[in-house]
């Protein structure tokens, strides 16, 4: 159950999760639930089909995906999710990610196969924005749930070992952590073997996109301190998952 280690009175309560947690109401935890399937369903429709680049100095261009500009946003809500409202509770909302992924993806290729009305000149254009390929979406759909629990994990185990200090520690570890568990499982698994994609650009690939994910997490340290100490202040809670199951399949448990 979770169990207060001092009165919100003097601050948010040090809460100690376990596994027969009574149920508890939140007034913001719905809303950050809504921003990170938001932010994930947008970088994944908005993002993956869009390559750019930056010129280097001696004017080489680097290319990456334009997704990488804000799908590591969804990683800092979940660090906030699990700084503030525990792993069990993250753990409910990765999974509804998960499956609003997999929703997402169903009706793409649905509204995707479906004739196009005689006339319609767009349809080329429209499969090359939302027929991905079976490989792609599993691989982003695998990297997703692989590596949001990864990050929550860590974080969350990060907290009890340093006891709550150095929050941004916390949070840029777990993204070391979290971020490359994603890139390394999704692009091999997405472009392994596909002609254009050679083993060196896979590689590349997992290396600079896992650099971008990371520092973004880092540059936007100052906004992650603001947000979770705003919760933290407006929920009266601090949670510790000191007896917290830790298995992604304990969905049922409130801690």
């Amino acid at each position: 159950m979770e169990k207060t280690d001092r009165d919100a009175a003097t601050g948010p309560a040090h809460i100690v999760a376990g596994e027969a947690s009574a149920p508890r109401s939140f007034r913001y935890y719905d809303f950050v639930m809504a921003a990170f399937v938001a932010i994930l369903l947008l970088s994944n429709v908005i993002g993956a089909a869009k390559l750019s680049y930056v010129t280097l100095p001696g004017g080489t261009q680097w290319v990456f995906g334009a997704g990488v500009l804000f799908f590591p946003v969804s990683y800092i809500i979940g660090d906030v999710l699990t700084e503030v409202y525990g792993y069990a509770r993250a753990r409910r909302v990765i999974w509804t990610g998960f499956a609003a992924l997999l929703f997402m993806a169903f009706m793409a290729w649905v509204v995707v196969a479906l004739p196009p009305a005689q006339g319609w000149p767009n349809q080329p254009a429209y499969e090359a924005v939302f027929g991905n390929s079976w490989r792609i979406v599993l691989a982003s759909i695998t990297a997703f749930w692989v590596g949001e629990f990864a990050n929550s994990f860590v974080m969350a185990r990060m907290k009890v070992w340093m006891e709550g200090r150095a929050l941004w520690m916390r949070t840029i570890g777990s993204t070391i952590v979290g971020q490359g568990f994603d890139s390394l499982i999704f692009y091999p698994l997405a472009f392994w073997g596909i002609t254009g994609w050679s083993n060196e650009q896979i590689a590349m690939a997992v290396v600079s996109q896992w650099f971008i994910k990371v520092a973004w997490e880092a540059l936007l340290t100052p906004a992650t301190y603001a947000v979770i100490g705003f919760l933290k202040r407006r929920e009266g809670v601090d949670l510790y998952d000191r007896e917290t199951d830790f298995s992604p399949f304990a969905v049922g448990k409130k801690g």
